[in-house]
């Protein structure tokens, strides 16, 4: 196990550092322009700088077994098709479900029967109300008269129990999110498993990652794993310290893509090449198992500069002007959008600070 590691390792370190010293060349590393003044006042992730999805268009990737993945909605969308109806991981943005729906009708004209949310923010969770209420559930055993009218009306939304509780406000709030958004059905532990279109379903909890609610889904028999925002390939991970997440939580996550993904092989020797398992991120492209390692990698070795520069007394400012993510900055760095470089930082910082 450890020799593939090691061999998968050199392959993204080898697929990414053509990328990395291409962009280095061309923006420079040496001088990060400065932040507004409201991005530099919280590492939360900015909600002011949406992009606009008037002109948007859904675009259909195939990915392997039963698997399709949808790009532009907002987060990327994971589907999986077959005789039993259509499973949807993640739903995009409100704006897009019009043009999800036709995506998704182009792949198969069965029902929407099941969403799976990997975690609460609207990116991911905007189109549950329109496309839940176009799926149905399938109802099943003694479920009759009005309660089985109402059972199987709409697709069943899947979540962590913590998404339930943030986009409904149980503690009697003004909910954030309308009724028919809501997950009509989560989980509370480690893992929930379910078997549908003729495949094993895993849907795993990570706890205090990206957020307090993430979880990541593994179709078994395709070999697709949907990870959420606790994998992308355009940025830094965003750590969402207002909804429980940390840093830590994004390596542990990132560790259990790496545990359950296995890279291809020629043969039975162990000489790797791309493909194996197959890992739909929350935003970029299609990837496999090489790619999360070198983006794990990227992820501990800050996680530790951080580290080291907090038990040698420096504040967020120092570190700030350390710049521990400098030879990554040209592949993942950002001086404005929803998530910044200074913003990643701060959130590192944060997470591994003592408390006060």
């Amino acid at each position: 196990m450890k020799r593939v590691r090691q061999q998968v390792s050199h392959i993204a370190r080898r697929r990414a550092a053509a990328w990395i010293f291409t962009a280095a060349a061309v923006v420079g590393l040496a001088t990060t322009p400065g932040r507004s003044s409201a991005q530099q006042a919280s590492s939360q992730p900015s909600a002011a700088a949406a992009p606009d999805y008037s002109k948007a268009e859904v675009h259909i990737l195939p990915v392997q077994g039963n698997i399709y993945m949808l790009v532009g909605a907002g987060g990327n969308i994971t589907v999986q098709v077959g005789n039993d109806g259509v499973l949807l991981v993640d739903t995009g943005v409100a704006q897009m479900s019009d043009k999800v729906l036709a995506a998704v009708k182009s792949i198969s004209d069965k029902p929407i029967r099941f969403i799976i949310n990997t975690h609460v923010h609207p990116d991911h969770t905007g189109g549950n109300e329109a496309i839940a209420k176009a799926g149905s559930t399938i109802a099943g055993g003694n479920v009759v008269g009005d309660i089985g009218a109402s059972a199987g009306n709409q697709a069943a939304v899947i979540a962590f129990q913590a998404v339930l509780d943030r986009m409904s406000a149980p503690t009697g709030q003004q909910a954030p999110t309308p009724e028919g958004a809501w997950p009509t059905e989560t989980y509370t532990t480690s893992e929930r498993k379910m078997f549908f279109d003729g495949e094993g379903i895993q849907i795993i909890h990570i706890p205090a990652a990206h957020t307090d609610g993430d979880s990541m889904v593994f179709f078994r028999r395709s070999d697709v794993i949907s990870t959420g925002d606790i994998f992308v390939t355009n940025r830094y991970p965003i750590i969402d310290l207002q909804r429980g997440g940390n840093v830590q939580g994004v390596i542990a996550g990132l560790n259990r893509i790496i545990e359950i993904a296995i890279p291809a092989a020629i043969g039975g020797n162990d000489v790797l090449q791309e493909g194996g398992t197959m890992v739909i991120p929350g935003h970029g492209r299609l990837c496999d198992v090489a790619d999360v390692v070198f983006y794990q990698e990227m992820v501990t070795i800050i996680r530790d500069r951080v580290q080291d520069m907090i038990k040698k007394g420096m504040t967020l400012e120092q570190v700030k002007a350390a710049k521990p993510t400098r030879d990554y900055d040209p592949r993942y760095g950002a001086t404005s959008g929803i998530w910044t470089t200074d913003m990643f930082v701060e959130a590192v910082y944060k997470s591994l600070a003592p408390k006060q």
